[in-house]
């Protein structure tokens, strides 16, 4: 079984029902090479500089990732907060939540040499499945071309039908067959949407040349971020960027009663409007 693939003026709707059924999809060339080229030279200095911090058996030996990237990239803001991406994220997740936030974003470069990894789902971080509701999705930008031989995403179509119809805890799951996946090969400036629930993973480097993504996850608002973007992006530097994207940071509160602060500690990010569920599209 193959994943569907779109031009880049496919429609929301188109998008969101073939990901609901495959637990993934592909937009092909959906953001230009300006746009791409910039995002890879923001990252290439922190690349250099803790690429290595995190390399284990997971994230492999040859491979370098950073994280929470709108701290040093400015451009990175135009894919994560991509109105395609959103209007998704609203189907997606708003029918269980008052907003939603990033849950991580990361730039990830896979190295000649490296082995694929093994295949998981990114929500296994929260310890409990309930059917039919996903914690969170994946955007995986695609800032070189995606080809076998380079290690473009393994994906296994339609795993997220496996959740069991009851609440069970994510320690239980077994992972499916190598040979059950799919492999995302796609041009540059290309995007993978995968369901949280959708097992998934790096593929192996053949090629002579490192690959490299962005890859951001969008998470139900009243869930606790994967990575903390309060104390990786600096206030200041959070405040520069438009008001929807302060709000992806986590800058305003979910409902009522989640996430108040001082009122006499001002913060020029908070955004103080929180009935506003959906997202401006700036």
């Amino acid at each position: 079984m193959s994943l569907e693939r779109f031009k880049a003026d496919v429609t929301p709707e188109t998008v969101i029902a073939a990901l609901n059924r495959d637990g993934a999809v592909i937009i092909e060339s959906l953001a230009n090479d300006v746009t791409i080229d910039r995002v890879v030279d923001e990252f290439r200095p922190e690349f250099d500089r803790v690429g290595t911090a995190v390399q284990n058996d997971f994230n492999g030996y040859t491979t370098l990732r950073i994280a929470s990237v709108l701290g040093f990239s400015p451009t990175s803001a135009d894919l994560i907060g991509h109105p395609l991406v959103l209007e998704v994220a609203d189907s997606i997740l708003l029918p269980n939540c008052v907003n939603y936030r990033i849950g991580s974003t990361s730039g990830i470069e896979i190295h000649p040499g490296e082995a694929q990894q093994v295949l998981h789902r990114d929500d296994s971080m929260y310890p409990l499945r309930v059917p039919g509701v996903e914690w969170q999705f994946s955007a995986l930008w695609a800032l070189d071309d995606f080809t076998i031989e380079n290690g473009a995403t393994h994906v296994v179509p339609q795993s997220h039908l496996q959740i069991d119809s009851e609440i069970v805890p994510v320690s239980e799951e077994i992972a499916p067959a190598t040979e059950e996946s799919v492999q995302a090969s796609m041009p540059k400036g290309s995007l993978l949407l995968y369901l949280g629930s959708a097992w998934h993973g790096g593929g192996a480097n053949r090629s002579a040349h490192p690959r490299m993504a962005l890859v951001n996850t969008y998470a139900l608002g009243w869930l606790r971020q994967e990575v903390n973007q309060y104390i990786d992006i600096p206030s200041d530097v959070a405040a520069r960027y438009p008001e929807h994207i302060r709000r992806l940071l986590g800058y305003q509160m979910h409902g009522d009663d989640l996430g108040h602060h001082r009122t006499d500690k001002v913060n020029s990010a908070w955004v103080t409007d929180w009935q506003r569920s959906g997202l401006p599209r700036e």
